[in-house]
């Protein structure tokens, strides 16, 4: 029973024909599993509409190329050749919309062969764990976490002049980049750091403007790390 339950609904004969019912049927199943990928890839993250039509259309679009080329050796070398001559001209995605397409695409092949059921267990189980995963804590920058730039004079000796401070108000500090400005007559300093006390931030900016001469001073939230395949 469970054997016939993901098997091929096209049957042995799926290489050469389709019956009209079984193109109907994983047309529903490929357009319902699209939309819930669809779903599962803008839970709790930005995303465009445009990308989000397309996540829910692949599935049927690639189960129509699938079900026609099937069996077929000359037809699906000419449509290898047909999209080999596409070219995207877009923004590198992400890791999360690569994986997205590349699911889509599974289901998609899995319903023009037929196997309906292997499609929805697959979609279920990749949208499933991608929310779980969004939902843990996982490459998130901690609450005390910022991004700090000073700018001070070049007399000022960048390595030490900061270092008590650090010590008192951060738990860790880690020089990121150090830059030269203005002819360089100034240096702008870029840290790392996670604070001990966030509400004492403030009480911190003021001791580091004592420091630089009430030179430019930026404390912001910690960039994210990149999310593409890098």
């Amino acid at each position: 029973m469970l054997h016939e339950l993901f098997s091929s609904i096209y049957g042995i004969s799926a290489a050469t024909q389709f019956s009209v019912g079984g193109f109907f049927l994983s047309t529903v199943v490929s357009l319902v599993l699209g939309a819930g990928i669809a779903a599962a890839h803008g839970f709790r993250s930005r995303g465009s509409k445009s990308f989000a039509i397309t996540l829910a259309l692949l599935p049927c679009i690639v189960q129509m190329v699938i079900m026609l080329v099937n069996g077929n050796l000359g037809t699906g070398v000419a449509v290898m050749g047909a999209f080999s001559l596409v070219r995207f001209r877009s923004v590198p995605g992400t890791a999360k919309e690569i994986t997205s397409i590349f699911l889509a695409m599974a289901v998609g092949l899995a319903t023009g062969m037929g196997y309906l059921m292997v499609a929805v267990v697959c979609a279920a189980i990749v949208g499933g764990i991608s929310m779980l995963i969004t939902l843990l804590p996982i490459g998130k920058a901690s609450q005390g976490e910022r991004q700090l730039q000073i700018t001070i004079p070049e007399s000022l000796n960048y390595c030490e002049v900061f270092s008590d401070l650090f010590e008192k108000y951060t738990a860790s500090c880690r020089l990121q980049q150090v830059k030269t400005t203005n002819m360089g007559s100034l240096f702008k300093l870029t840290y790392q750091i996670v604070l001990r006390e966030e509400h004492r931030e403030k009480e911190f900016i003021d001791e580091l403007r004592c420091r630089n001469g009430n030179l430019e001073i930026s404390c912001s939230q910690a960039p994210t790390s990149a999310e593409g395949l890098v």
